[in-house]
């Protein structure tokens, strides 16, 4: 059992029969009674998000995870294939399971996979990534003392706010956690 107040970012429980991931969390204490807990989680089976409040002292159930280095192979749809680096397997996960994290993979990417009971359910990405910019608004000159930005697509897909002097070809660097630009690569 976990107690909820050590429920962070990132860690994995099972709440009435459903396997949930942390996706936020915050810890309210008031002047009287107990701390809540607010935990915004996703169900790693069915890829629904849920937001629950906790009492203090209250737990939830341990689960047991196994992991495993793979490779990022192909997708078909509503499948993402991976292959296993030491015993060259290739689970798939549904898309619905991945998240937002589907929007940052691309082919050969090293990443961490995730098993409950022998069946692949999640991804951790790493924290940043490089991807090709193949689409950019075009850039207005002006206002430069404020840090000017514009919108660019990249090759999976993802639009990121960038600086003015990223341009189509250019390969830029994303956090993976936020969705944000980094640096030109």
């Amino acid at each position: 059992m976990i107690d909820v107040n050590e429920l962070r970012k990132g860690v994995t429980f099972e709440l009435d029969g459903n396997l949930l991931k942390v996706l936020d969390y915050s810890h309210n204490k008031t002047g009287r009674g107990n701390a809540n807990i607010k935990v915004k989680a996703r169900n790693l089976l069915t890829g629904a998000n849920i937001e629950r409040t906790f009492s203090s002292g209250q737990s939830v159930q341990d689960v047991s995870l196994d992991f495993a280095n793979v490779s990022y192979l192909y997708n078909d749809g509503d499948l993402y294939y991976f292959m296993d680096n030491v015993t060259f397997e290739q689970p798939g996960i549904k898309k619905e399971s991945l998240g937002d994290s589907a929007q940052f993979l691309t082919e050969g990417m090293e990443v961490k996979l995730t098993f409950y009971k022998g069946e692949a359910i999640d991804v951790e990405l790493p924290t940043s990534v490089d991807l090709k910019v193949v689409e950019a608004e075009m850039a207005i000159r002006g206002d430069t003392a404020t840090g000017v930005t514009k919108k660019v697509i990249t090759e999976t897909g993802v639009v990121v706010q960038c600086p003015n002097f990223v341009v189509v070809g250019d390969v830029i660097r994303v956090d993976t956690r936020t969705g944000e630009y980094v640096t030109r690569v």
